[in-house]
């Protein structure tokens, strides 16, 4: 309701929220003490020498150095109602807080009290919605915490058996959400991905296995494309490990995906012994169809005729047709299978791999050599050339094994293309769906409530809202603003400012780790003349020059996507499928939003940390601000300006170099 309402309009907004009970659950003398507060926040409204003075007052504290709150004293009778008017008002983690404080000695009622039974129907409620305020903010772990402090306080004191189930359920369905939050760290964060690992186990296990239909909050087509989206995350070790366990429970899934990952492993870190491993492990299953699966173990342990005895056997019609296309030697025709089935099956989706298909690079390394030169002597073989075959790109590859014609069957498509939906069924409530996972968040602070420096609606600078004897502190402004529909007057949570930092002030604050943004136009970051770096950059050695004219390059083609302009189909000349897409999914979640986002970032300097051939990582130093704006066009969140610095990962692949990754540097 807007600021000018009037006393008609106030009066009618009251008798809405008379109407409207909270919950049933609470008692009769808790709904009379509300309506009491609803009735005198009502009348002061109403009379407007009252109303004069107090919207003087309240304007007289904004902004005050003191550290000053509008506050009003309760009396102890109606402190309770006071709380329940918090939790309505919007500010139900504060409220979840204060009503926990309540229960705990000395204040807690007597046992079996109604105010101990509203007392506890109020921190669950507020718990929840609290739950889903910091779900929706993507803080998934913060969330996880709250709903677990409200279980053990609803356990302790007994009562609400349907409410705590209710909360259960809502603790379930995020698990898929911290997983991919606590396996999205850095792989220093050793303890929160170690957390993550145990709650993906969880899942697998409440759905009762891969291939499981145990888990009705979520459905085996929303499992299978999360479980996409979670490889990514893992290294091939703990793929390596996890597949393994879940593969002694008898999984057949896991048990193929534990094979790739150890050949994945073997081909990149040059263990042949782990492709013996992945070899023996396949060869055990005796599945039909896996011939030409088997042939490409066998050319990377070095048995060249074996490898060309199972691929002519085992290969289909359409299979050879299309290895014919390399030429007439049997030996050409499996490297080339070979190189297209690591491109596209084996080395894909692993945080920690970053390899190329390359044979001759393989059979060239000296521990490989080694090992097929034991397993020559061993087996009586006569030594071979080492295999070698022209590096056309194969097209058209008849599929088998993950990305083709699965061997297990058309109920597991474990590779799939769609992210982590956000479909029916994974809501805290029916019919309301979780946020998408896009973009992994940062890693959370202890409170980051106020990391832009601004004190949230129900914040107090001198400490936290407690009752103290027989007077409860509460926000005046909560109070008697919500008659007339919420928060009124009042600063809401992150604003927008119509201040901004005079020209020469140095960029200050803290962003959130990992955070990269796009380039605008708008004065006050001047974006770098991407014009001067010819793309696609071809050079083999790209200079720091070079690379950050391709990085402002990519970030300039972000902010005119994220501006809400159409992606340029020439994007895949800047960066890898990955960063593409997610950009796509990001704006994706704007539009939905009916938002935009003004982003302002000059690649101030770059410096590169690692290089090789195909792979070079450099670390960035971006100047950077944003805002969020509505439909409308109006500024309802800023950032910055500030300093980010950030490692960006640039991969070559068909003679160019491009975005692959970005992390924080801090």
């Amino acid at each position: 309701m807007s600021p000018t309402a009037d006393a008609q309009q106030v009066l009618r907004t009251l008798a809405q929220r008379l109407d409207r009970i909270p919950h049933p659950g609470f008692t009769a003398e808790t709904l009379r003490a509300r309506e009491d507060l609803l009735r005198e926040s009502a009348d002061l409204l109403s009379d407007e020498p009252l109303r004069a003075a107090y919207e003087a007052e309240l304007m007289s504290l904004e902004g005050n150095e003191a550290g000053l709150s509008p506050a009003l004293d309760i009396p102890s009778s109606k402190e309770l109602a006071g709380l329940l008017l918090l939790h309505e008002a919007g500010q139900p983690q504060e409220c979840f807080e204060l009503a926990a404080a309540l229960l705990q000695p000395p204040q807690a009622p007597a046992l079996g009290s109604g105010r101990e039974a509203d007392l506890t129907l109020l921190a669950g409620l507020a718990a929840g919605a609290a739950a889903a305020e910091l779900r929706d903010q993507r803080h998934y772990e913060r969330a996880a915490g709250v709903l677990q402090q409200a279980l053990q306080l609803l356990q302790r004191m007994g009562q609400w058996p349907d409410l705590r189930e209710d909360l259960h359920r809502d603790l379930e369905r995020l698990t898929p959400y911290r997983v991919l939050d606590l396996l999205s760290r850095d792989l220093a964060a050793t303890q929160e991905r170690s957390l993550g690992l145990s709650l993906l186990e969880q899942l697998v296990q409440r759905r009762g296995g891969l291939e499981g239909q145990g888990d009705p909050h979520f459905p085996f087509s929303q499992f299978q494309a999360f479980f996409k989206q979670i490889r990514s995350y893992l290294t091939v070790q703990e793929q390596v490990d996890l597949f393994s366990r879940w593969a002694e429970s008898g999984s057949q899934a896991a048990d193929f995906l534990a094979t790739t990952a150890l050949a994945a492993s073997g081909f990149a870190q040059r263990k042949p012994e782990r492709i013996r491993a992945a070899r023996d492990r396949l060869d055990a299953r005796g599945d039909e169809g896996m011939e030409p699966l088997l042939a490409n173990l066998q050319l990377l342990l070095g048995d060249v005729e074996g490898a060309k005895a199972r691929f002519a056997a085992g290969a289909d019609k359409e299979l050879k047709a299309w290895a014919a296309r390399f030429g007439d030697d049997p030996l050409a025709q499996v490297c080339a299978y070979c190189r297209d089935w690591l491109m596209r099956d084996v080395l894909p989706g692993y945080r920690d791999l970053d390899a190329e298909p390359d044979l001759e690079a393989y059979f060239s390394d000296r521990d490989v050599l080694a090992f097929i030169d034991r397993q020559d002597r061993r087996e009586g073989r006569s030594p071979a050339a080492a295999p070698a075959a022209g590096r056309t790109q194969p097209e058209g590859r008849p599929g088998i094994g993950l990305m083709g014609t699965s061997p297990l069957g058309s109920d597991a498509p474990w590779i799939m293309d769609q992210p982590f939906p956000t479909g029916a069924g994974l809501g805290f409530t029916a019919g309301a769906g979780l946020p998408p996972i896009a973009t992994p968040p940062p890693p959370e602070e202890e409170d980051d409530l106020e990391e832009d420096g601004d004190v949230p609606l129900g914040r107090f600078p001198q400490g936290r809202w407690l009752p103290r004897g027989n007077r409860l502190v509460a926000l005046l402004a909560v109070v008697l603003v919500v008659a007339v529909g919420g928060s009124w007057l009042l600063r809401q949570r992150r604003p927008a400012t119509p201040s901004s930092p005079p020209p020469d002030a140095a960029p200050a604050g803290p962003s959130a780790p990992g955070s990269e943004g796009a380039t605008g136009s708008s004065p006050g970051v001047a974006p770098t003349d991407a014009a001067a770096v010819e793309l696609p950059l071809t050079t083999a050695e790209p200079d720091e020059d070079q690379l950050k004219g391709l990085l402002q390059a990519w970030l300039q083609a972000k902010s005119a996507v994220m501006a809400g302009g159409e992606m340029p189909d020439d994007l895949d000349q800047l960066a890898r499928p990955r960063p593409i897409e997610r950009l796509r999914r990001d704006r994706g979640v704007d539009r939905g939003r009916g938002q935009t986002q003004k982003i302002e970032v000059k690649v101030r300097g770059l410096s590169v940390q690692e290089r090789t051939p195909i792979r070079i990582a450099a670390q960035a130093e971006l100047d950077y601000r944003d805002e969020r704006l509505d439909a409308q066009g109006k500024v309802i969140e800023r950032f910055g300006p500030t300093t980010l610095r950030n490692i960006y990962v640039f991969g070559r692949d068909d003679g160019r170099w491009r975005v692959v990754a970005v992390s924080s540097a801090s």
